[in-house]
């Protein structure tokens, strides 16, 4: 953006100690858009005060977010409210940046590798255990702890990059998988865990009053690991929670992004990062039916 003399004078006002001009002046700045971001990158690179250079970041931030609010909005708005997309967009609040086509390139990658290994001889439980074979074993991805000290553990692109994420990140690569490849495997309420569910072909979820009876088997996102009926039942025991049909319906491509944006939140839940915690709780409530 060609520099004018408003936005001259407003660059000389960033380190007013005053709070409120402060606050006037970033208001300001922030109404002319994403347009005026490589102005700020410039200033940040010729300024000396690690403060300024911190306030400029913090403008930086807001520009990046005000998009992103946008972004979010529409995606909510959408009908269909696509996984992939949806995740790409909680990725953008910490890498705003964030090139898209490596992520596609590589999902792709790991779908063909597992089409290739799939046929319509193989039963449900068979095709789980192809995926899972291929995502944890020859392509080596590892499962850690749902943990908030590391951002990075939820986002698509650094799961892909790392080959490593928590059992939201892990599900949702997963999850994406699946629905490429028409296999009706959804994430479901289970209590405390991110649990991934291979649904009969016919299961309709307006119509069945008990989806559990629908489910064939549960996936563990973190290892892909599968557990029975059975097994799930014990875990209901073991937390004391009694098992009924809402635990066991699947859960809309917006609610998961909701969930990883809460889950996210937590990773900033401090004093310096305060703002961060408070913005990712602004995108979770927009998405709010």
């Amino acid at each position: 953006m060609q520099e004018t003399r408003e936005i001259s004078a407003l660059f000389s006002l960033i380190d007013d100690p005053d709070q409120e001009v402060f606050s006037t002046v970033s208001s300001r700045i922030v109404h002319y858009g994403r347009g005026i971001i490589p102005n700020l990158e410039n200033l940040w690179e010729n300024t000396l005060s690690e403060e300024v250079q911190e306030r400029i970041e913090l403008l930086i931030h807001k520009l990046h977010f005000n998009d992103l609010t946008r972004d979010f909005t529409d995606w909510k708005n959408n009908p269909y409210h696509d996984l992939l997309f949806g995740s790409l967009l909680v990725a953008k609040f910490q890498y705003p940046e964030l090139a898209t086509a490596p992520v596609l390139q590589e999902l792709e990658r790991i779908r063909r590798n597992v089409w290739l290994e799939l046929n319509s001889f193989l039963t449900s439980l068979e095709q789980a255990n192809v995926i899972s074979s291929i995502v944890y074993n020859y392509y080596n991805l590892k499962g850690v702890e749902m943990g908030y000290n590391n951002p990075d553990d939820f986002f698509i692109h650094k799961v892909i990059e790392s080959k490593k994420g928590n059992a939201l990140s892990n599900g949702v690569l997963y999850l994406l998988l699946c629905e490429m490849l028409d296999l009706n495997v959804k994430a479901i309420n289970i209590p405390r865990q991110f649990i991934l569910a291979y649904f009969h072909h016919d299961y309709d979820q307006l119509a069945d009053t008990n989806p559990q009876q629908k489910i064939y088997f549960y996936i563990d996102a973190i290892s892909g690991q599968i557990f029975s009926h059975k097994d799930m039942e014990a875990y209901f025991k073991r937390v004391s929670v009694p098992i009924t049909p809402f635990y066991f319906k699947p859960l809309s491509h917006k609610r998961i992004i909701q969930i990883q944006i809460e889950e996210l939140a937590k990773c900033f839940k401090n004093l310096k990062y305060e703002y961060k915690y408070s913005e990712l709780m602004i995108l979770s409530d927009l998405l709010e039916d």
